[in-house]
């Protein structure tokens, strides 16, 4: 199964989504969608799921948080972790695993606008980046996550051009 994962759209629905997204059986929005817009123009490429993000208002009616099995692969997705994306390794190590449940494997998140892809403890850590408009010298992107009972394998998929390196893409099976 192929999920899109997108987040901080901000209002701004980016054309070139269609075309990286297209074939994706579901796409997860990691929050701070922006707008209803976003999300009906992103439910004519595949079934959406997203959550609330820090800048999304109430009317959008957005949960939380998401928990649900993908053949077989349980993901999890929130908008901000309780740390700074740049303390995730040393969060993790210590504590961040109790904070979910312990058959997830996937966690999505966003709010930083910086694409990661952190393998700990035997759970994905996936920010997708930011979809929405230029902010700052940070990359614009989306990803892909492929998943199926014995391999998961993310990626990074830039919208425009960036001159830096990005997280390309991670692959493992889920008993690792």
């Amino acid at each position: 199964m192929t999920i899109g994962v997108v987040s901080d759209t901000h209002g701004f629905f980016d054309p070139r989504l269609v075309e990286v997204l297209e074939g994706v059986e579901v796409i997860l929005h990691g929050g701070d969608v922006g707008s209803l817009a976003v999300l009906d123009e992103l439910r004519q490429i595949a079934t959406v799921h997203a959550v609330q993000g820090n800048v999304d208002s109430p009317v959008l009616k957005l949960p939380p948080s998401f928990t649900r099995r993908f053949d077989d692969v349980q993901i999890e997705m929130r908008h901000i972790l309780p740390v700074l994306q740049s303390q995730l390794e040393h969060w993790a190590r210590n504590s961040v695993l109790k904070s979910f449940d312990p058959t997830t494997r996937v966690i999505i998140f966003g709010h930083s606008h910086e694409p990661c892809l952190l393998l700990i403890g035997g759970k994905l850590f996936f920010n997708p980046g930011s979809a929405g408009k230029k902010r700052f010298s940070l990359p614009r992107c989306c990803g892909l996550l492929e998943v199926s009972s014995r391999c998961i394998k993310a990626t990074i998929k830039p919208l425009e051009r960036y001159n830096q390196q990005l997280p390309v893409s991670i692959q493992w099976g889920p008993e690792q």
